[in-house]
């Protein structure tokens, strides 16, 4: 089936919704913010003019002659460059006291607040009213110039939103796609899991069928019905091995049991696992061997059913890609305080780019056996459950080499005695 464009694909459609959100959010905050920030500089801005005001007024409280000259208080002549005007209120009508203030209504002056705003001509001015004596005296100072202040932070927070949220949303999205890749190569995983299971289930069902209903066809001599049963029950064997594997991989996928702190002997579980397969090795013609090198326990802490498990399918594989006539040997070293346990062949080998998915379920190199290619995701499932490492190369022998190395057990140094493997009557893979 042909891949969907990377866009339309679950996993990034649904990390594109969780970016929309999130950035949707982040700029209703982003709005409040700016909102609530712009309030409070334009508030700060103006009590700095109301403070400017203040010691205008007082200057003129305790100077009141010059009250209306521009160069006693320092003011420009323009009224953008925020001079300070003075206005006296006779009978109810401002008069100005500095040149080139501005002209006054009675609407201006007529609240009896100490500080306002009005609007004079096209510009905003600030008012601060104070009753000096028998006078009235209001003092004001145009807000251009915090307008202006007010309109460039405006245009940057306009400007810088938009860039904000475009950023947020390809920055979620990224992340999202990235967090969901492994939740999606999994989910994929899973469905070629389901149905690399349901090909796997349904051959040995297809064949038990057509067996019996061939026997059930007419009336058959007692060797065929035995013959028929046999390959019955065969086939029923399969289906088990393979509903068991299943079972096995599925409980240690949602919950991989500990491994445990006691020590087991590697090579001791090597040379029993030898032992079972060497009717299968003469059968064959095969040539089984198993070597140990090294000074000092070959002991790591892991159960020893779950070795013994991985060593049967090491073999199991190697006998199997051996051939008749062939050789497989069994190596378990002590290096430092490194246990590694090597199974080597005379087979084929393993090309480079098979490599990479020689762990995956229901693989199998070979349509040779009755294995359902479920022996290396439980070995690999073992070894990651136990802190182990493969090495997966070419053999001295002309095969395949597959090794596993694992850290020493502290029992080895310690003189504690190891775990010795019982395994008799255990099914061989």
């Amino acid at each position: 089936m042909k891949d969907r464009p990377k866009w339309k694909r679950p996993h990034v459609a649904h990390a594109a919704r969780v970016a929309l959100v999130a950035t949707l959010i982040i700029g209703a905050i982003y709005v409040c913010v700016v909102v609530t920030f712009d309030s409070i500089d334009k508030h700060r801005l103006v009590a700095q003019v109301d403070t400017r005001l203040d010691e205008r007024l007082h200057q003129a409280a305790l100077s009141p002659a010059t009250a209306g000259t521009i160069d006693s208080f320092g003011n420009a002549h323009d009224a953008d460059d925020a001079p300070v005007f003075f206005w006296r209120v006779a009978a109810g009508q401002p008069v100005a006291l500095t040149p080139g203030a501005p002209s006054l209504t009675r609407a201006d002056v007529a609240t009896t607040s100490q500080y306002f705003t009005a609007q004079i001509g096209s510009r905003s001015f600030r008012l601060q009213s104070r009753q000096l004596g028998d006078r009235r005296i209001i003092a004001g100072q145009s807000l251009s110039e915090t307008d202006h202040v007010e309109g460039d932070l405006t245009a940057l927070e306009f400007l810088a939103g938009p860039l904000l949220l475009v950023a947020m949303f390809f920055g979620t999205l990224l992340i999202g796609i990235k967090a969901a890749s492994p939740v999606e190569s999994a989910r994929r995983r899973q469905l070629e899991f389901t149905a690399d299971a349901s090909h796997e289930l349904r051959t040995p069902l297809s064949v038990i069928e057509a067996e019996v209903s061939l026997a059930l066809s007419g009336t058959r001599n007692v060797d065929d019905y035995r013959d028929t049963l046999g390959r019955v029950r065969r086939e029923s064997l399969r289906l088990r091995d393979i509903v068991e594997d299943l079972l096995w991989l599925s409980r240690f996928d949602a919950e991989p049991p500990s491994p445990g702190d006691e020590p087991v002997d590697v090579s001791a579980i090597a040379a029993a696992c030898a032992d079972r397969f060497d009717a299968v090795a003469l059968s064959r013609g095969i040539t089984l061997t198993v070597e140990r090198h090294g000074e000092g326990q070959p002991w790591i802490n892991a159960p020893p059913e779950w070795i013994d498990r991985l060593t049967a399918v090491l073999v199991d594989n190697a006998c199997r890609y051996a051939g008749d006539n062939g050789s497989v040997r069994l190596t378990v070293t002590v290096r430092g305080n490194r246990v590694s346990l090597a199974v080597d062949d005379d087979g084929p080998g393993i090309a480079p780019e098979e490599r990479v998915s020689l762990f995956d379920r229901f693989r199998r190199a070979t349509d040779e056996g009755n294995g359902a290619g479920l022996g290396l995701a439980i070995g690999d499932a073992v070894v990651r459950a136990t802190a182990g490492e493969w090495q997966v190369g070419d053999s001295a022998l002309g095969g395949a080499r597959m090794e596993v190395r694992w850290h020493r057990s502290p029992g080895a140094r310690e003189g504690v005695e190891a775990s010795k493997p019982d395994f008799a009557g255990q099914r061989v893979k």
